[in-house]
């Protein structure tokens, strides 16, 4: 009996040791696995951190690229860019003067005191319906094989005449602020007055009444409407001088 109660006291002390080491065996794996885990994440920190400056130097790498390295190229890069912007605006300001105005110069001295020699004009490429004061510019064929530049005095269906140095239309003298108060119309070599104007026509004169070859001769004669390239919208040159409008300044 004696023997039985001291086995039975062995296997109780063996039996208690056990947990213990099962215990004690678990917490190191937990430890081990805890220092794995540790480890883990900061190997993934530090893959993570490397992705991310990989990323930066990549991203820096393509923005040093991108960006002239030297002067020489800073220099072309800008001269690049001008060159864009000024050939952007030329093809605008064709655009422009190709469909909606052209430019026109003035030669010789008919339109004064309006228009004078060397003058540029911007003649409005869009048809209109013409009107006694607009100034033209007539690319019917003529005497002189040129372009002119004059002044609409009387519109189809009117009927114009010149007797002592004025201007008729309809039988009412024209007061004409346009040209110099003392200039006097003269009829040239066309006699045939009064004339009525046909369809489809218009007569024009130079301001400068006394030098002016115009409808009043028959170098020039009446003008079919399909011959006017435009009508003067503003002056270009000189600078400054933009108006050409229907009045004369006296001062």
């Amino acid at each position: 009996m004696d023997e039985e109660k001291e086995l039975t006291a062995e296997e109780q002390e063996t039996t208690a040791e056990v947990p213990e080491e099962t215990a004690a065996q678990e917490d190191t794996v937990t430890q081990e696995e805890a220092a794995a885990g540790a480890a883990e994440d900061a190997a993934g920190a530090e893959d993570s951190a490397e992705e991310v400056c990989g990323e930066e130097t990549t991203e820096t790498a393509a923005e040093e690229e991108q960006k002239p390295k030297t002067r020489k190229e800073r220099i072309a890069f800008h001269l690049f860019d001008i060159a864009s912007v000024v050939g952007t605006a030329v093809i605008a300001i064709m655009v422009v003067f190709t469909f909606f105005w052209r430019v026109v110069g003035v030669v010789g001295p008919s339109m004064q005191p309006t228009l004078y020699e060397n003058d540029w004009l911007a003649v409005s490429a869009i048809p209109k319906t013409l009107k006694a004061g607009d100034v033209v510019i007539v690319t019917q064929p003529n005497a002189f094989d040129e372009p002119i530049v004059k002044r609409v005095v009387a519109t189809e269906g009117q009927t114009i005449d010149i007797h002592d140095g004025h201007v008729f239309i309809d039988g009412v003298q024209r007061v004409e602020t346009y040209i110099a108060p003392d200039v006097m119309t003269e009829r040239e070599d066309l006699d045939n007055y009064p004339l009525t104007i046909p369809e489809g026509m218009v007569f024009v004169m130079g301001d400068n009444r006394p030098h002016s070859t115009d409808s009043r001769s028959s170098a020039i004669g009446m003008i079919d409407t399909d011959y006017i390239l435009g009508t003067v919208s503003f002056r270009m040159m000189p600078f400054g001088k933009w108006k050409v409008g229907m009045e004369y300044n006296y001062a």
